[in-house]
């Protein structure tokens, strides 16, 4: 009787198991089957150079569910040695979103930039900022997912330093340090179904019905829910998408006709741009059954927006009861202003610049920007006035006195690399503060950079200040995303000035560079182009004495300079004392060797250092490499036992080898 109870015991435990691999198989076969591969790729295995850098570009559709990277290459770093490795050695691997990273921008990014912890895989419950901009010591083995819940899509960058800091730029005759290689797998999987989103596309994504009515004053977009009423019980949550077009004042959410069966029912909305929303990662929130929920200046692009009965913060209030049930009507309205209008009032004047290709520049992405209108299109000045074309007043005079002047310019796809420059000249006081924001109308609260004056202005890595001052505003953005920026820029107005005594004329000038200030005069600036061979970026190549991302950094001062070219040039003297014994000997073959061994070298040096080239750089270099090598050649053969017929002989077949394999 045991016997068969054990049979049938194990006979249920066998088949308990099964059901549950066939379940696990069923799911896995369910969510394949909701999403598929959109792109796939396998970079081989490459060497980054001491110094050198490699950027690796995705694109991530609208429809991307999930992003997969895995990397492997031959550093071999442990945690304990990471310290005692210094950073311009160091490899280092960063993530941005939007263009490619740049950890030492500048010097202050640098010392704050912590490497001493490895990548682990995850960027579990990171905000969208902290996975912006991240950068690890290079491993062996580096796997990474991530999904729509974390970034949103667009360009999203992998970037690849043997050794960072301001000596990664610098002109160097000798490198010491060594190379590494790498090889990588990237693929990117989309959701099939437009209406089904989230990680693992299993989200339903409800469409909102809009209307558009336009007129002289204002311009509003109303959009609801194609189900008259909307029904939710317990932890159920209702995601819809709106897309915002173009530049917007205000998106308004709000619930109509709720029907609450319980005193404690909240109708919680979490709102988040171009990313899946939810109860941790959202941009706004609010209980929508109370108040409506009001975003300011929306970006333009996907919003996602998720209704749920309760949120986190409630929970406690509500207790336990799942089975409250709320019904209600959603109700989106995005208004905006009439074309060439922005502000509450649309009061505000707002131009949209025109991309103008510099003259005489092969590189790409080099040009002006000018409003479509401005007559400087056809002139050769580079800047326009600013009064001509600034706002008047106030939107709200009862609470700001100031006025904002908007200005929208475009970045084109495969611009990334380069660089916003604006500047903002005056004989007088600059009364203009400036606001900066992509994809949105910047405000004083909601901006990407900001600069107020000297002393008020962004920290950010990627915005770095030249040359300012009260009557000058000048600073670039590093590596601006490509997409639409919007310049705002705010003149504080005192009511009790005259017009006529505000200050002299105020001239913008704004432009998309390659190299920042043309690498500060210390350098040459070159582009290259990323993994995929389809986006270019720029960077200088510095001199001997200057290094960082602008060659600004001296690195070897003048006087070190020339006391170090000095004693280069003169150790060639050293040649002078084989040469004199030689002559001594009689051993005119052997001093005429030696001697142009050591002219040749002092020649080589002295170019190489920058002071003067008597010959091409490449034809010193081999006669240094050339008279050097026959010089230890020739005594070697001197101080042998051998007949000078064969003296001879070898004289002759060495310099026709080594002649040879000059090319």
């Amino acid at each position: 009787m045991a016997e068969i109870l054990f049979l049938l015991l194990r006979t249920l435990v066998v088949f308990s198991c099964a059901l549950s691999i066939c379940n696990c198989l069923q799911d896995a076969a369910d969510n394949n089957g909701n999403f598929f591969t959109v792109s796939s790729f396998r970079y081989p295995e490459s060497e980054v150079r001491p110094y050198d850098t490699r950027y690796i570009r995705v694109d991530l559709p609208p429809w991307f569910s999930s992003l997969n990277v895995a990397i492997e290459s031959d550093v071999d770093i442990t945690a304990k040695s990471i310290s005692k490795i210094s950073k311009s050695l160091l490899p280092v691997i960063c993530f941005r979103d939007g263009s490619p990273p740049l950890p030492d921008a500048s010097t202050n990014a640098l010392q704050g930039l912590e490497l001493g912890r490895f990548f682990n895989g995850s960027f579990e419950r990171a905000q969208d900022s902290e996975i912006a901009q991240q950068c690890y010591p290079m491993q062996k083995n580096i796997t990474l997912r991530l999904t729509n819940e974390q970034i949103s899509p667009g360009a999203w960058y992998v970037g690849l330093f043997n050794g960072i800091g301001a000596t990664r730029t610098q002109g160097k005759m000798i490198v010491r340090s060594s190379a590494f290689s790498f090889s990588a797998n990237i693929s990117v999987e989309g959701c099939k179904t437009a209406t089904m989103w989230g990680p693992f596309c299993n989200q339903t994504i409800y469409p909102l019905s809009c209307s558009r009515f336009d007129n002289q004053t204002a311009s509003v977009i109303s959009c609801a829910d194609s189900f008259p009423s909307s029904c939710l019980t317990g932890a159920e949550t209702k995601t819809y998408a709106l897309d915002v077009d173009g530049i917007a004042e205000q998106l308004v959410i709000m619930a109509s006709n709720v029907k609450v069966d319980s005193n404690e029912s909240y109708l919680m909305c979490y709102a988040r741009f171009e990313a899946f929303a939810s109860e941790t990662l959202h941009d706004y929130a609010a209980d929508i059954h109370k108040v409506p929920l009001i975003v300011n200046k929306p970006k333009a692009g996907r919003w996602y927006i998720v209704i749920s009965l309760s949120g986190r913060e409630n929970r406690f209030a509500q207790g336990t009861n799942s089975s409250s049930r709320v019904c209600f009507s959603i109700n989106v309205k995005v208004l905006g202003c009439p074309v060439g209008k922005a502000g509450p009032n649309c009061g505000q004047q707002i131009y949209i610049l025109q991309a103008v290709m510099r003259r005489g520049w092969l590189t790409p992405f080099q040009s002006y920007y000018f409003p479509v209108n401005d007559a400087s299109l056809s002139g050769s000045s580079t800047n326009f006035p600013l009064e001509p074309i600034v706002s008047n007043f106030s939107s709200i005079p009862e609470l700001d006195t100031s006025t904002w002047t908007y200005f929208l310019m475009n970045i084109p796809q495969g611009g990334s690399g380069g660089h916003i420059h604006f500047r903002l000249l005056s004989d007088s006081t600059i009364q203009y503060e400036v606001y900066l924001r992509f994809g949105g109308l910047p405000t004083i609260d909601d901006r990407d950079y900001y600069y107020v004056n000297r002393t008020s202005a962004s920290r950010s890595m990627f915005f770095s200040l030249y040359n300012s001052s009260k009557e000058m505003v000048d600073f670039y953005i590093l590596y601006a995303r490509e997409g639409t920026w919007s310049f705002g820029l705010r003149q504080l107005i005192d009511s009790n000035t005259p017009a006529a005594s505000r200050g002299s004329p105020t001239l913008v000038s704004l432009s998309l560079e390659r190299c920042p200030r043309g690498c500060s005069s210390y350098g040459q600036c070159r582009y290259a182009f990323d993994a995929n061979g389809l986006t270019s970026y720029s960077f200088c190549s510095c001199d001997r004495t200057h290094g960082g991302f602008d060659c600004s950094i001296e690195i070897v001062s003048h006087q070190e300079h020339i006391v170090q070219s000095i004693a280069l040039i003169a150790s060639n003297a050293a040649a002078l004392l084989p040469a004199y014994w030689a002559l001594r000997q009689r051993e005119y073959p052997e001093w005429v060797l030696f001697t142009s061994s050591g002219i040749s070298s002092a020649l080589y040096h002295a170019c190489d250092v920058g002071t003067w080239c008597v010959l091409s750089y490449n034809v010193l270099q081999f006669m240094d490499f050339w008279l050097s090598f026959m010089a230890v050649v020739g005594t070697f053969v001197y101080l042998s036992t051998a007949g000078e017929a064969v003296k001879r002989t070898i004289h002759t077949v060495v310099a026709i080898l080594t002649y040879s394999l000059r090319g």
